[in-house]
């Protein structure tokens, strides 16, 4: 009997972060003041060479880079932590990315010919791209500190995803560094140096992160409080206005005018 090898668990480390802050693109002109996403190709070579991800903005920063085509990214604001996290620029050479050539490559002819449903699909093209592009920053380890540090990290990356999966899980800092491999003091030691907060820091950010995204969608403060891990309205609004310096109930809802 051929017995299968048993292979590790894989953890997805971007899924959270889509379904509940979003990822919409939207195609503009190559010089367009809050394009953040750009195809670029160096002088002399055919085809897109380079994907560039500014997501702050801003034009690329290497002068030999001529656009191809450019986008807008919209995370679903900055209260998405992968904004805070990526780096000023991304630039992934696509030499050795044939996946994402080939995109990048689609995306390009769909920009130079117009025809039906061209729109929707450069824009569909373009988030894949910026997923991919992410995933493998996440993997080649670009980013030394932060979230994305902690979520390249071989052992702290479970542990965030468990936290971004489950964030109402009443963690414990000896559930995570059991599930990490490490002790409780170790743990904690590198979860603060590699993600830049201790252990109970940051599941309280993402349960204020994710609750102020829900309250945006219009659920209640009470609702949302129960479903992010909080152990009542009132230590949600205590905790939410600490962080971002107003009560829940005077987030701005799209389409509504602030106060």
């Amino acid at each position: 009997m051929i017995e299968s090898p048993i292979l590790p668990r894989k953890h997805d480390r971007l899924t959270a972060f889509l379904q509940i802050f979003g990822l919409h693109a939207f195609v503009t002109d190559k010089a367009d003041a809050e394009a953040n996403l750009f195809l670029v190709t160096v002088d002399g070579e055919h085809g897109v060479s380079h994907i560039v991800l500014r997501v702050r903005g801003g034009t690329p920063g290497n002068a030999a880079f001529s656009v191809l085509v450019a986008a807008r990214i919209d995370f679903g604001g900055v209260a998405n932590p992968l904004v805070g996290a990526l780096p000023e620029e991304l630039v992934l050479p696509l030499v050795e990315q044939p996946q994402i050539r080939g995109l990048a490559d689609a995306l390009v002819m769909e920009a130079e010919n117009s025809r039906c449903g061209a729109l929707t699909v450069r824009e569909r093209l373009c988030e894949i791209i910026v997923v991919l592009a992410v995933r493998r920053a996440i993997d080649m380890g670009r980013v030394r500190a932060g979230l994305l540090a902690g979520l390249a990290h071989p052992t702290l990356h479970p542990c965030l995803v468990a936290i971004h999966d489950n964030p109402a899980n009443e963690w414990r800092t000896e559930t995570l560094a059991e599930m990490a491999g490490m002790s409780r003091s170790h743990f904690i030691s590198q979860f603060s140096r590699v993600v830049g907060a201790t252990p109970v820091a940051y599941v309280t950010s993402w349960r204020l992160a994710l609750g102020r995204a829900q309250i945006v969608a219009g659920y209640s403060v009470k609702a949302t409080a129960r479903h992010v891990g909080f152990g009542s309205a009132a230590a949600f609004s205590r905790a939410f206005s600490r962080a971002y310096g107003y009560p829940p109930a005077n987030t701005v809802k799209p389409g509504l005018s602030g106060p």
